[in-house]
């Protein structure tokens, strides 16, 4: 295995894998104050023309946190589909790149070779793309779920409804629901992150939000986005829970930091299979984000996109109806600037896509980071036609709770119009019924909040 490269008459020497993946990837804010990025441009060329001539096999052999030191690890390689693997493992990683913008490689083909890929072969393919590529190659990924309607189709375009409150007082968050089923959000799920942590207040949401859809016969799902431990708790109080939650990491120790683990996680599942009020197979919900595992110091020496590729490693553990990065809310220390979001953003869907998931993305930004309303509007666009399975939704864009910008209820039917997309099929049976809209095209009763009753 080499790990050198000469670069005009200077030679650049690498100490592990980990090294060569860190200095390969674009600029990140995040990595750059962890010590890890490329010294100088040059470098990070070095870098990548050494990545690229690693095989796929090598990468496996070596994956960035030891397999004796992390469960996340292990439960990757223990499970590692070893017919999908063979079929691609003697591939480099510049002809693993070619491969897959290869017009052959289709939909079906990038399925079947899903479940053999490590994070570790999915972020060093992300690191040698252009913003287009990664969007070319999402595109061709489709994942399709079911819980209470169908997502992940060819041509359709969700939303997560997010009608957030920082009192959690109940009549506002199904005012705000109500506003935002009336532009035709909320196929994803209608999920409300949660001011006050408890049992008993996840378990009073989400029987308002289900007494809602049920008088309107709204074919989707609610969500309460409390810590994995509440919502099993609540789950005791015979509430209707459609998906549970949790924030997840890409190492053991991060993952710690989250009060979670494997087995938690397992059992979480367990219960949730044997009590959740959803209909189809799929009803776990995970968000994620570059850069958790280094805010707390649980990185060990990986860059954040290669841990966020194994964030995607242990979420299809559990055959989730939703994933999410929650791209720009970790703040500017992470991800700096809309250029660095914007990246992210391509990368994250990206990675999760190839990884057989139905990747959503907040694209969004805290208020102290570099990015303009403009930038962010650019990326919903871009990840609408990359074929990002759903986008976020909440009133003019703004989380009054959690205090970032985010997508706005009129950007969504804004952006199916304009990539041509439409809302998963049952919701969009019923927005047509209700007069809301129709596939991509606005309705008579479009914003109409007196359609719901």
């Amino acid at each position: 295995m080499k790990l050198q490269a000469t670069i005009r008459g200077v030679g650049y020497a690498f100490g592990s894998v980990r090294e060569v993946l860190a200095k390969a990837n674009p600029p990140k804010s995040g990595d750059d104050l962890a010590g890890l990025s490329a010294r100088e441009p040059v470098e990070r060329v070095a870098a990548r023309a050494v990545l690229s001539q690693l095989t796929l096999a090598e990468l496996r052999a070596n994956p960035v946190v030891p397999y004796e030191k992390d469960e996340l690890t292990r439960l990757v390689e223990d499970n590692l589909d070893e017919g999908a693997f063979t079929a691609v493992k003697h591939l480099s990683v510049g002809q693993f790149r070619e491969w897959l913008l290869e017009p052959m490689t289709t939909g079906s083909v990038l399925r079947s070779v899903a479940p053999g890929l490590t994070p570790e072969m999915a972020a060093a393919a992300c690191k040698l793309m252009s913003n287009l590529d990664l969007m070319v190659v999402g595109a061709k990924c489709e994942v399709v779920v079911r819980c209470n309607n169908t997502l992940g189709l060819a041509g359709t375009l969700s939303s997560r409804l997010q009608p957030n409150h920082p009192t959690d007082n109940v009549e506002g968050i199904l005012h705000s629901a109500r506003e935002g089923l009336s532009y035709g959000c909320g196929d994803a799920v209608i999920g409300i992150n949660p001011a006050t942590d408890t049992p008993e207040s996840t378990a009073e949401i989400l029987r308002a939000i289900h007494a809602l859809r049920t008088r309107n016969g709204i074919p989707t799902q609610q969500c309460v986005l409390s810590h994995v431990t509440v919502q099993m708790k609540a789950l005791d109080l015979d509430c209707p829970m459609d998906l549970m939650f949790q924030s997840f990491s890409g190492t053991e120790a991060a993952n710690r930091a989250f009060g979670i683990s494997v087995a938690l996680m397992d059992e979480a599942y367990d219960k949730m299979r044997r009590h959740k009020n959803s209909a189809g197979p799929n009803f776990m919900y995970f968000e994620t984000g570059q850069g958790n595992a280094l805010s707390s110091d649980a990185h060990h020496g990986a860059d954040q996109v290669t841990i966020e590729a194994r964030c995607y490693g242990f979420a299809r553990r559990y055959k989730p109806f939703l994933v999410n990065t929650v791209v720009g809310f970790i703040g500017p220390e992470y991800l700096e600037d809309g250029p660095q979001i914007t990246r992210a953003g391509l990368e994250d869907h990206f990675m999760g896509k190839l990884m057989g998931l139905p990747m959503g993305c907040d694209a969004c930004f805290t208020y102290h980071a570099k990015m303009s309303q403009d930038e962010l509007e650019s990326l919903k666009v871009l990840l609408g036609a990359a074929g990002c399975t759903y986008l976020m939704s909440m009133p003019v864009g703004d989380d009054i709770m959690l205090n970032y910008q985010s997508t706005s209820f009129h950007d969504v039917p804004t952006v199916r119009s304009l990539v041509r997309k439409s809302p998963a099929p049952e919701f969009d049976a019923w927005l047509a019924s209700v007069g809301i809209s129709s596939g991509h095209t606005p309705g008579p009763r479009l914003g109409d909040v007196s359609v719901l009753r």
